[in-house]
């Protein structure tokens, strides 16, 4: 039995090579192929395509100056599809090609059994895509429960299987205690992310520094090619920045030593609220970006613990208001006032309560099973 994978970005090559361990378990023989990422390459063997350094972009003008690639790309996915005749494609959250992809499969081989994994947040910019969604999926895996009963209520059959973090998470927490003095930075895994945002949380940390000289920072890289631009915005940076380290994969162990954290909007606000981490969000993209953005995104929020628990627990600065002076007044308030800090964690309680009990890969693992009709091992 033959599976095609799509995923498009790291987060998304790791989820997929997890949920490809969870089906080997069930199926020893199953073949995997399609293209991903590394750990995805790993899992499936050699015919397994590792495109992730190009294709993960970030911003709606990078997706445009890359656009002859995208297409390239996606007729070639087609092709592959078509000659290998697999039981089954799985499509792994990367919206702006998986979703067309979909559709230009439902065309070409209309019983097709087309399964996606990890939705992509039409919720958040476009409901109005969820019917044609159902037109083109056999089945969505859902990893907020409310997702699942926006696809269900809108026609899309979804199951929601809890999120691939926790058991991600779970296995990283280590013992140890919080260090009063640590700041934790979290600027994001994408070099274009990196720019935008390491150089606001810099002049946070100047004002920081004038206010308690005992404070200290840490900022998490998710590789070292982003660590050495991280030391080359430190440099440029100037004076004022010796109280700061920079530390290369380190990511769950600083949000477990810090007191507190500035972090940008993504998958790790999540999993700084899964560590109990009081921290503030900002985000900064192009202008024409969050021009764009502004266009068609309808939620009150963009940080997921703040959409999960439908309020403001986080403070968000994003674009504009994501100012020094703002983000210092609000770090300083979740170091100093034990109430603010205590009330954060408490709601981070709730929202990680939210994200299932852990297993989301063998979760998922057994829809995908069942969904294509697989005998029961």
């Amino acid at each position: 039995m033959t599976i095609y994978f799509v995923a498009g970005e790291a987060s998304a090559d790791n989820h997929a090579a997890a949920l490809m361990c969870s089906l080997r378990e069930l199926d020893a023989d199953l073949h995997f192929i399609g293209r991903g990422g590394p750990q995805m390459r790993k899992i499936a063997g050699g015919q397994f395509k590792n495109w992730i350094d190009d294709a993960a972009v970030l911003g709606l003008w990078e997706v445009i100056r890359k656009y002859g690639y995208f297409r390239g790309q996606f007729h070639e996915t087609l092709n592959e599809i078509h000659e290998s005749k697999p039981d089954a494609i799985v499509l792994i959250d990367y919206p702006g090609f998986n979703l067309r992809l979909a559709r230009a499969l439902r065309k070409q081989s209309p019983r097709q059994k087309i399964i996606y994994y990890i939705s992509p947040q039409v919720w958040a910019w476009n409901r109005g895509r969820i019917k044609k969604m159902a037109r083109l999926l056999d089945l969505m895996l859902c990893i907020f429960p409310f997702e699942a009963d926006l696809y269900n209520k809108s026609g899309l059959r979804a199951v929601f299987v809890g999120h691939p973090m926790i058991e991600r998470l779970r296995a990283r927490k280590i013992d140890t205690e919080r260090d009063r003095n640590l700041i934790g930075l979290f600027p994001g895994s994408r070099m274009r992310e990196v720019r935008k945002i390491l150089p606001v949380m810099l002049e946070s940390v100047s004002e920081l520094q004038k206010q308690n000289r005992n404070m200290r920072f840490e900022v998490a890289a998710a590789s070292e090619e982003l660590a050495r631009e991280m030391r080359e915005m430190l440099t440029r940076h100037g004076q004022g920045q010796q109280g700061i380290q920079i530390k290369v994969g380190e990511t769950a162990a600083l949000m477990q030593r810090a007191f507190a954290g500035i972090v940008a909007s993504g998958s790790a606000t999540l999993e700084a609220a899964y560590f109990r981490l009081p921290f503030v969000l900002i985000y900064k993209v192009a202008w024409p970006t969050y021009l764009a953005a502004r266009l068609v995104v309808s939620v009150k929020y963009l940080g997921m613990p703040n959409v999960l628990a439908d309020r403001e627990v986080v403070p968000e600065f994003i674009q504009h208001r994501a100012r020094p002076d703002a983000i210092v007044k609000a770090v300083r308030r979740l170091i100093e006032q034990t109430d603010a800090r205590n009330r954060m964690i408490s709601e981070f309680d709730r929202i990680v309560g939210k994200l299932g009990e852990g297993g989301a890969s063998d979760q998922a693992a057994r829809a995908i099973i069942e969904e294509i009709g697989a005998k029961s091992i």
